[in-house]
């Protein structure tokens, strides 16, 4: 039944983008609209990855579902840099990153209960944001200092830090997927997709899901001063939770078969992702789209990112998924979006 369900409420896609485009209806309800129809397609691209995962294995159906599911993420921040919001565009993605860590492992975690998880493959990546998150306390540090530094000069300190990060990036996803290839046979089970009807229905889902994003970011501005709500608060929050919709279901619905291990892949893969592939790509690219976009984060938001990583570090160390550790995780975030609030 619930399948059922969510398969009609992909119609909601095709509501959300006549309502944008044709019938020009109220910014506040776009928002609205657009959040609530990123939930069957986070369920889709799940389900596709799950069945994808049938023939790769865990490791790498968690590096299709970060990448299919991360793209709306960038493609939302592209389109906050068209619309010259540059604290949306790094409030979002500092969202996403400890939104992902946190909100999806602990979730994750709740739903599966006592299961295992890679931790050769999770240590590495939760190092490599803490990696990220000092190379970027560079181009903020020169931000914090005071007005001597401008925008265009911070965004040519932000370029090489860009390199690093995408070539750690490439390095690290390249290493993690010669050891899933070696480590893992996928024998897929009677009643999976075939891995191409998977990566067709993520290929649609990911399209889908970047139209809707559009929909989310032009209706942003209106639907905060409806709610009372700052940009940075809406961004790091509310749109790094719909953005990432994709992981968040995704490893729920995995984890709550009993995948621990492919669930928390999802998690970290993607935070991973985020922090050493869509934060550079964004700034490189910002250029193209806008002004270019300098890597100069907020204290707040190197110090959540660094704190996220070093929490899951530590539950996840002993190779094991326990749900009260997943609640303790969920209730870090918790705090965490109360300094978002306060800042």
């Amino acid at each position: 039944m619930v399948t059922r369900i969510l398969w009609v409420s992909l119609v909601l896609t095709p509501i959300a983008i006549l309502g944008r485009f044709v019938f020009e209806l109220d910014e506040t309800a776009l928002f609205i609209l657009a959040a609530a129809a990123l939930i069957p397609l986070a369920w889709l691209i799940g389900e596709a990855t799950e069945n994808a995962a049938e023939h790769t294995g865990a490791g790498v159906g968690a590096f299709l579902n970060a990448s299919f599911g991360n793209a709306p993420e960038l493609i939302i921040a592209l389109f906050a840099v068209a619309d010259n919001l540059p604290g949306v565009v790094r409030g979002s993605l500092t969202g996403s990153v400890v939104s992902n860590i946190l909100l999806v492992l602990g979730a994750a975690m709740i739903a599966g209960g006592d299961g295992e998880v890679d931790t050769r493959s999770l240590r590495l990546q939760l190092f490599a944001v803490f990696g990220a998150v000092f190379l970027l306390a560079v181009p903020s540090a020169l931000s914090w200092s005071g007005g001597s530094h401008e925008r265009h000069s911070l965004y040519l300190v932000s370029i090489p830090i860009s390199m690093i990060l995408l070539t750690a990036y490439g390095v690290i996803t390249s290493r993690n997927l010669r050891i899933h290839r070696a480590a893992e046979r996928g024998e897929a089970s009677e009643h999976a997709w075939t891995l191409r009807k998977s990566i067709v229905w993520l290929g649609v889902a990911t399209v889908a899901t970047a139209l809707v994003s559009e929909i989310l970011v032009h209706s942003l501005g209106h639907f905060g001063k409806a709610v009372g709500l700052d940009e940075f608060f809406i961004a790091a929050v509310i749109v790094a939770i719909v953005g990432n919709a994709a992981e968040h279901g995704g490893a729920v619905v995995i984890a709550m078969r009993g995948n621990t291990r492919l669930a928390t892949e999802i998690a970290i893969t993607s935070s991973a992702q985020v922090a050493l592939f869509v934060v550079p790509a964004v700034c490189l690219l910002s250029v193209l789209v806008g002004r270019g976009l300098p890597l100069s984060f907020r204290a707040v938001e190197l110090i959540t990112m660094a704190a996220a990583a070093a929490f899951a570090a530590w539950v996840i160390w002993d190779g094991r998924s326990r749900r009260w550790e997943g609640w303790l995780l969920v209730a870090v975030y918790g705090v965490m979006v109360a300094a978002y609030a306060a800042s």
